[in-house]
């Protein structure tokens, strides 16, 4: 699935289609930015955090310069059950900031969720300083206690931990259900 601007190509790529080479030119555009403070990059468990099932990738001719990954999961929240696609690995490369391709990252990212089918709504974690630019997109802040698995393996509790926010997929932002959020594992 292609798309994008005349200068920035967005193609969206199931996790188990990915080639060597994407492979590696994901790990350099993550490298870049954290591997002084997390190590090299894992696609498969990035960063202690849950890995993705969908990788949205911009690139500029051929060099890889944004992404962002979700993966499918069933969450509790409060006594309800719901679909969601958890996003994580939200990235653009210093030299392509500035040129809108983190919101074709993330409208590409959010089509391929509603298309994807039976996903009800987008869900991210994020540092305060990022609220803004997710809300931009559509995103919707929420505040509840947060339950995952930490990137030790550890049950953690965040009562009032990282900004959480939802894309409506499927579902309108008012069906979101009251209650405590248990991601059933990593955070993405």
């Amino acid at each position: 699935m292609k798309g994008g601007s005349a200068k920035y190509s967005v193609d969206v790529i199931a996790h188990d289609a990915l080639a060597l080479e994407e492979i590696g030119d994901l790990r350099s555009l993550f490298d870049d930015e954290y591997l002084g403070e997390f190590g090299p990059w894992d696609p498969e468990q990035p960063y202690g955090y849950a890995g993705h099932d969908v990788h949205v990738i911009a690139r500029d001719g051929d060099k890889v310069v944004g992404h962002v990954g979700w993966a499918r999961r069933t969450i509790g929240v409060g006594a309800s059950e719901l679909a969601v696609a958890g996003v994580g690995g939200v990235l653009v490369s210093r030299h392509a900031r500035g040129e809108h391709v983190g919101r074709q990252l993330m409208r590409r990212a959010t089509a391929s969720m509603a298309d994807s089918g039976g996903i009800e709504f987008g869900y991210l974690g994020c540092r305060e300083e990022v609220v803004r630019f997710y809300v931009s997109c559509g995103w919707q802040r929420l505040s509840a206690v947060e339950h995952s698995i930490s990137r030790s393996g550890r049950p953690m509790v965040h009562d009032s931990g990282p900004p959480l926010l939802i894309f409506p997929v499927a579902r309108a932002v008012a069906a979101w259900p009251e209650g405590a959020i248990d991601l059933r594992g990593r955070a993405w």
